[in-house]
C-alpha cells in the first residue's frame, strides 16, 4: 500500500492504526519506520532503520527486558522486499547521466 508518506504494510492485517513504512536506503538496503496512529511521536522521533539495526535492537530487548517477546516480528524483511520489488516494477526510476558521469 502507498500513501502520501510512502510505501507501507500492515503488520497486523486489518489494523490500519499501525503501519510499517519501507524504503530503500542510499546503499540499496531495506529500511523501516514504524507509524502508530495512537503514538505519532514514534514516527516523528525515529529515523529510518535498516533490518540489521532493528535485529540488533530486538536482541538487546530480549536480553535485557523480556526473552519471550520478539519486537522484530513487526519488521518483516520478506514483505518489505516484495513491496519494494512490486513498487519498483510499477514505478521504474530513470537515472539520467550527465556528460561528466554524474547522475
Amino acid at each position: 500500500m502507498k500513501d502520501n508518506i510512502g510505501l507501507y504494510y500492515l503488520p497486523r492485517p486489518g489494523d490500519t492504526r499501525v503501519r510499517v513504512y519501507v524504503r530503500r536506503g542510499p546503499d540499496g538496503e531495506v529500511q523501516f519506520r514504524l507509524w502508530q496512529a495512537d503514538f505519532p511521536q514514534i514516527f516523528e522521533g525515529h529515523q529510518w532503520l535498516s533490518h540489521d539495526v532493528l535485529a540488533r535492537a530486538a536482541q538487546m530487548y530480549r536480553d535485557e527486558r523480556n526473552a519471550n517477546i520478539d519486537p522484530l516480528w513487526l519488521y518483516d524483511i520478506n514483505v518489505a522486499r516484495e513491496l519494494l520489488k512490486q513498487d519498483e516494477k510499477e514505478n521504474p526510476t530513470v537515472q539520467i547521466r550527465t556528460t561528466d558521469g554524474n547522475s
